[in-house]
């Protein structure tokens, strides 16, 4: 099992080009099954997740070439119709074969998705939204479930809560679905813009998307061959934003969406750092010494992410002050807690409250990474923190930064990764 052992205490400088999206990347490799022909994805980036998926996509009967950063899907013959259990078990993302498998074949069969402990995060809605679409569904039967539809229906489905998952899930099962399908309390984050965009430049009719209702006009239509070039990572992007707020660096990052990217630029400059925007480029610049931020809540796009709490908890573990950061998305996200507590850090939990009065210094410890973005934050923590840091079971890490240590290397971190 590999490590990252990090020596804390330098100072970041340098510049850093930030990655393709995991989480746009992820359900556009699904979506590729759709056109039964050619999809060429550019900017993609190479992590764990994305390699299960094209493990996915090749026992299915997808030809899968990489080349670099260029991933090439030829779904002319699929020729299974169950999604390997040993690979749904890995990631919570292999859920989304169910749309785009039920839309070309009529049938999908998957087992309980994986993926990170951060808390129930039921597929309820996308299984009520694939049934009202005419989709018969057995679940819980040995921990699978299992989907059938001669032929879906378009209709009207209003989300519970704007979830990302349900909502992609929904636009891919409605391509091939008789009539219009209209998403209500869509969810609203950028990865559904670029998935309705991949859509689009295979000759779908899908309109809305980063506003809360999304129209798709399904239909027998032929889908053509396509190229497509996946957004960047905003959640990669606001840890590296992180990592010089934390060690009172000057970051130079490349090839970032700023639009994407509003709340956080806004708790950071509260924080104390100086960012400054040009074009696809950002330069961050760390104050001597955080400030602690008021009150930060986690919510849906365009709110503060889920996905950057963790990051933040670490960011306030040495600011002057207390901070307090409510999450509302999921309840079982401060794993990373523990860990940060073994490095010095002071911070109370109260259900879904963090309250965080920062420290003068952090000390390096050995740590684990519990799931993704807590990993990222362990790396953080370890970066600003006195003497040196050991980090376990960065697989998790693996899944979401493409190798983080080395691009931090770049910038003047002293972190290696040990097998």
């Amino acid at each position: 099992m590999s490590k990252l052992m990090i020596t804390g205490g330098a100072r970041l400088q340098g510049e850093i080009e930030v990655e393709g999206s995991k989480n746009a990347v992820l359900p556009i490799l699904a979506a590729s099954l759709l056109n039964g022909g050619e999809s060429v994805i550019k900017n993609c980036p190479r992590l764990r997740d994305v390699d299960v998926m094209i493990g996915i996509l090749r026992r299915i009967g997808c030809s899968v070439k990489v080349e670099g950063d260029v991933i090439i899907v030829d779904s002319s013959n699929i020729r299974e119709t169950q999604i390997p259990v040993e690979l749904a078990a890995e990631m919570r993302s292999s859920i989304i074969f169910m749309g785009p498998m039920l839309a070309r074949c009529g049938r999908v069969t998957i087992s309980y998705p994986g993926g990170c402990e951060i808390g129930p995060r039921p597929i309820d809605l996308h299984l009520k939204a694939l049934k009202s679409m005419g989709a018969k569904v057995q679940d819980a039967q040995r921990g699978f479930i299992y989907c059938e539809a001669e032929k879906l229906k378009g209709c009207d489905i209003q989300l519970d809560y704007p979830s990302v998952g349900a909502t992609e899930n929904i636009m891919l099962a409605s391509v091939f679905a008789d009539g219009e399908t209209i998403i209500r309390n869509a969810a609203k984050e950028p990865e559904i813009l670029d998935l309705q965009n991949y859509l689009q430049s295979t000759g779908v009719h899908v309109t809305g998307a980063g506003t809360s209702v999304i129209r798709i006009m399904g239909g027998e239509h032929k889908l053509r061959n396509t190229e497509h070039t996946i957004i960047t990572d905003r959640i990669v992007t606001g840890t590296y934003m992180a990592a010089a707020g934390i060690t009172g660096g000057e970051l130079l990052l490349k090839n970032v969406i700023p639009e994407h990217l509003s709340s956080i630029i806004s708790v950071l400059r509260e924080s104390g750092c100086r960012i400054g925007i040009r074009g696809s480029t950002m330069h961050v610049v760390g104050p001597a010494r955080l400030r602690a931020v008021d009150i930060v809540r986690t919510l849906p796009y365009p709110g503060f992410p889920t996905d950057m709490q963790a990051q933040l908890v670490a960011l306030m573990t040495t600011a002057r002050g207390t901070s307090i950061v409510v999450e509302t998305v999921f309840e079982n996200r401060y794993k990373h807690v523990d860990e940060l507590l073994r490095m010095g850090a002071n911070i109370k939990l109260e259900g879904r409250i963090a309250v965080i009065k920062g420290v003068k210094k952090l000390i390096g410890a050995n740590v684990y990474a519990r799931d993704l973005r807590g990993g990222a934050a362990l790396v953080l923590a370890g970066l600003a923190a006195e003497g040196e840091t050991v980090i376990s079971d960065i697989k998790h890490i693996d899944r979401g930064y493409e190798s983080i240590e080395k691009k931090l290397r770049m910038v003047g971190a002293t972190i290696q990764r040990v097998d």
